[in-house]
């Protein structure tokens, strides 16, 4: 007898698995429902799938560096509350993932997830990721990662806040003691003041005539009486202002506000400058669960 499609419902409704862990469950279990369900069970997919529905908008950010600062990664890993967040199974299952991203050869997450798990390569990230997630007993995702590999470059990284914020800076130039401050301090940066861009040249033109635009239009609207000139005159300060706080080498460098970021890393070397920078900041753009703490005790009670 093979494995109908009803017979993978029916196992999908009672464990909550997914689709393809279902199906492999009947094959390798002969197509018995019950010893079906147990090997799901024991593998912690039952359990992990019923929790995958909830959201996971906390978590931690991590950055794993080569020691030559030729290779880098930075991931997030959401979970369901901060309290996991801080837990220290979680923290280093995280640190694990940062490394396995600095390996992988898949640029999105699909094919990340399919990758064998570098300490245990009979399993995918994947399967560890379920396996984390019946220990820790929380629904988690691999949201995202980044991989850097320096090539006449040399990166760093900063992690604020515990893990709330994570930062990696590849700048051209030789890595040595001062340049890696630099670095270090550019991430910071980053981390802080959050730029869009390194420098206005990497401003899209149609963005730039866009914003123009709304500020003329703004303009003339708080100041009716005022000529053309005087209005043009306004827009080019406004869209100064604007490039100011979105492109890093224009923003006033947090340590010391008479330099701008551009003249703070011509200060440490005429040879060095800023090639990328990427920030994660956990739970970016993800909806949070907003729950009365005292009702959710309740709902367990009961």
């Amino acid at each position: 007898m093979a494995v109908t499609a009803s017979m993978v419902k029916e196992l999908r409704e009672r464990t909550g698995a997914g689709m393809m862990d279902c199906k492999k469950a009947l094959v390798d279990n002969n197509e018995d429902m019950e010893k079906a369900i147990e090997f799901l069970r024991e593998k912690g997919l039952a359990k992990a799938a019923k929790k995958a529905g909830r959201i996971a908008a906390e978590g931690l950010v991590a950055a794993y560096v080569s020691e030559d600062n030729k290779l880098a990664s930075i991931v997030e890993v959401n979970s369901e509350t901060d309290f996991v967040a801080k837990n220290e199974t979680f923290r280093t299952y995280v640190a694990d993932v940062a490394s396995q991203a600095a390996n992988t050869e898949a640029t999105e997450i699909e094919g990340f997830l399919n990758d064998k798990w570098l300490k245990d390569d009979s399993k995918t990230v994947k399967e560890v990721l379920t396996e984390q997630i019946a220990v820790i007993g929380e629904n988690m995702n691999i949201r995202r990662f980044e991989k850097v590999v320096a090539d006449g470059s040399f990166v760093t990284s900063y992690i604020h806040g515990g893990g709330k914020i994570g930062v990696l800076v590849e700048m051209n130039g030789e890595a040595n003691e001062a340049s890696l401050e630099c670095a270090k301090n550019i991430a910071m940066q980053v981390a802080a003041v959050t730029p869009k861009y390194i420098s206005r040249d990497e401003v899209d033109a149609d963005y730039i005539e866009k914003e123009k635009e709304i500020l003329k239009q703004q303009a003339k609207n708080e100041n009716p009486d005022k000529p053309d000139n005087i209005i043009e005159k306004m827009i080019i300060g406004r869209v100064n202002k604007m490039l100011k706080e979105i492109c890093l080498l224009d923003q006033p460098y947090v340590k010391d506000g008479d330099l701008t970021v551009g003249k703070y890393i011509a200060s440490v070397s005429k040879e060095l400058s800023v090639k990328r920078f990427v920030r994660f900041e956990t739970g970016e753009g993800l909806e949070k669960k907003e729950e009365n703490f005292a009702e959710e005790v309740a709902k367990q009670m009961q």
